[in-house]
Parts: C-alpha cells; sequence; structure tokens
C-alpha cells in the first residue's frame, strides 16, 4: 500500500483533523481532559521514510511504538499533573490521556532498522528503504561495435 503524499496543508484530511479537533472541544464538558491524538508529518528521504509526532509533555516510558504486519503503531499518554495549588481552571484547551494512531507502511521499508528519538516534544520515527526500493542509476556502457537483437558477438 502506498503512503499517501500531501503537497498543500490544507488537502482534505488535514482539514478533516482540525474539524475533528473543534468539534470535541465543542461537546466536550467544559474544563474537563479532551481526547487528543497528536498530528503527525510523514515524508520520504533518498533512504528513509521518517514520521514525525507533535506530542508535547509525554514522558519517553509512557510512548509504545510497534511495527507488525506492514503497520507501525503509535501509542501514548499525557497525564493531567496533579497540583494542590491549583483550585481549579479558568479555561482548559490542552487535551490529555491515551491516544493510538496506525499507519500502513510500504513493503519496500525495513521493519528492522525503526528508531524512535524524542526530542523538544516530537517524536521522530525513522524507517530505512530497503535496497530494492532505492533508486539507482545504470551507466550505460559505449561498444565500438553494435549488436543487433539475436545475433551472437562473434569475438
Amino acid at each position: 500500500m502506498q503512503v499517501a503524499r500531501f503537497s498543500n496543508l490544507n488537502d482534505f484530511p488535514a482539514a478533516m483533523w482540525s474539524f475533528n479537533d473543534t468539534v470535541d472541544r465543542l461537546i466536550a464538558a467544559d474544563n474537563q481532559p479532551k481526547p487528543w491524538s497528536p498530528a503527525v508529518d510523514i515524508f520520504e528521504t533518498d533512504n528513509e521514510l521518517i514520521f514525525q509526532a507533535d506530542a508535547p509533555d509525554l514522558h519517553p516510558a509512557h510512548i509504545e511504538i510497534q511495527v507488525e504486519n506492514g503497520t507501525l503503531t503509535l501509542k501514548g499518554e499525557r497525564s493531567l499533573a496533579k497540583d494542590d495549588r491549583v483550585k481549579g481552571y479558568h479555561r482548559m484547551e490542552r487535551s490529555y490521556g491515551a491516544f493510538v494512531r496506525s499507519f500502513n507502511l510500504p513493503e519496500t521499508l525495513d521493519a528492522e532498522s525503526a528508531r524512535a528519538d524524542y526530542a523538544e516534544g516530537v517524536l521522530t520515527v525513522t524507517l530505512s528503504k530497503k535496497a530494492v526500493a532505492k533508486a539507482r542509476t545504470i551507466k550505460v556502457n559505449l561498444n565500438k561495435e553494435p549488436t543487433l537483437t539475436g545475433q551472437a558477438s562473434t569475438t
């Protein structure tokens, strides 16, 4: 299965995530933690497919990443910190709780090469491409005597 490529940030899927987030905020009870799912960018380099998820305030111990049967699954939980000094919230717009995101992976990726890094609130998962998926350049040799298809060379 191919990974969908979007060149315009105003594409339909991004708009749907925004709409879904807005509806969740409207129907959720005031001052209650709201369900969430981190936004994920997926991009490709010559040698890798890279997933970057916005996941601020996540402790690495609360993140689980699985690659199985051609699917990358990101799981995690962001907890609302308890502070005895806080008497109540005037507004609560950040979302908390558990999340799960799954992505179908192309067969051209090497699942054994997967690595994950977390820095400055961004979770980055990198998967290397298999050698068969990498573009290669084929050199054209110049023969002095052309051979015709179907004829054997007499050298």
